[in-house]
């Protein structure tokens, strides 16, 4: 194999683990040679086509002779569409609670599809020092007024503008950051892709998200006033009082995980928020790693000597 058809095969494997076939321009946004021209792309892709090594159907590319998966992303391409509009919305009223600085979709909607199992996913960036304040109001709304469904309204991921790099530098993370689809303060995402720049390690080509999903930053007299309230003494030590609260529960629920596990899926800290308790990021790189030598294995193939799992 030569660098370009091992980064084709390799960006296939990846995607394939979501069932997510893709179109070439996907393919060149996403493969992790750096320096790749469209034209080697392009005779990566027809040479690899011509062995059998991949297949092609209405557009798309993908592995393991699977052309069912085309039919899905397509459908769920068009249930994104409602998604995106549903998103935006709840953005608007995500962007009104005091101290949030800046929003973001996430997830399979960031990747532009939608299923009957998928939720809408939303990273949320915080003002320092009350991303726990934060957090807690807008879970108790959720508790409260949408009766914990998670379905449009999932929570999971918060950062204060202090601490914008994310910890965890590896090929599943790089594309959650990259996808991320801005919907509230355009200035703050870019400060945020700035902060992590070691994403173009994985994904050298992907393009800067633009501004098409943004809502309009109205000012809100009643976050400001509340914001008002909260931003001296009392804000301080409910912010440490939810913080302990919240982590005292996860330790607790989640007894079972050791250290190294809890750290990874529920990280907490005073200037980062993570819920992913059922271990998807760990999930993804072991089958990443598993796909990537079952397939290399079957087809008789080597993948050029650059290309190593990133884990």
């Amino acid at each position: 194999m030569t660098a370009a058809q091992s980064a084709v095969i390799r960006t296939l494997i990846y995607f394939d683990i979501f069932k997510h076939p893709l179109k070439e321009v996907e393919i060149s946004d996403l493969i992790h040679q750096k320096e790749v021209s469209a034209n080697e792309i392009e005779k990566a892709i027809a040479d690899l086509l011509s062995q059998g090594i991949i297949g092609y159907h209405k557009g798309f590319y993908f592995l393991n002779n699977d052309a069912g998966i085309i039919e899905r992303r397509l459908r769920g391409e068009i249930l994104a569409i409602k998604s995106l509009e549903t998103a935006k919305g709840n953005s608007r009223l995500i962007s009104k609670f005091p101290f949030v600085r800046a929003i973001a979709l996430s997830g399979s909607l960031s990747k532009n599809y939608m299923d009957d199992q998928s939720d809408i996913d939303y990273f949320i960036i915080t003002a320092k020092g009350r991303m726990w304040v934060t957090r807690t109001l807008l879970v108790l709304y959720k508790k409260i007024f949408l009766l914990n469904s998670h379905k449009n309204f999932c929570v999971n991921y918060f950062l204060s503008e202090d601490s914008l790099n994310v910890p965890d530098k590896n090929i599943f993370t790089a594309t959650e950051v990259s996808f991320l689809i801005p919907t509230y303060n355009y200035a703050l995402y870019k400060s945020f892709r700035d902060a992590n720049a070691w994403t173009t390690d994985f994904l050298p080509n992907f393009p800067l998200r633009q501004k098409e999903f943004l809502i309009d930053e109205n000012n809100n007299s009643f976050k400001t006033f509340l914001e008002k309230i909260l931003s001296g003494y009392i804000g301080e030590k409910l912010d440490e009082y939810f913080f302990r609260l919240t982590l005292k529960f996860w330790k607790k629920k989640f007894k079972h995980f050791d250290d190294n596990t809890f750290d990874f899926r529920l990280r907490s800290r005073k200037n980062v928020s993570k819920h992913h308790p059922q271990g998807f990021q760990e999930k993804v790189l072991s089958s990443y790693a598993k796909n990537i030598k079952e397939f290399t294995l079957a087809n008789h193939i080597s993948l050029h000597a650059e290309d190593t799992v990133y884990a």
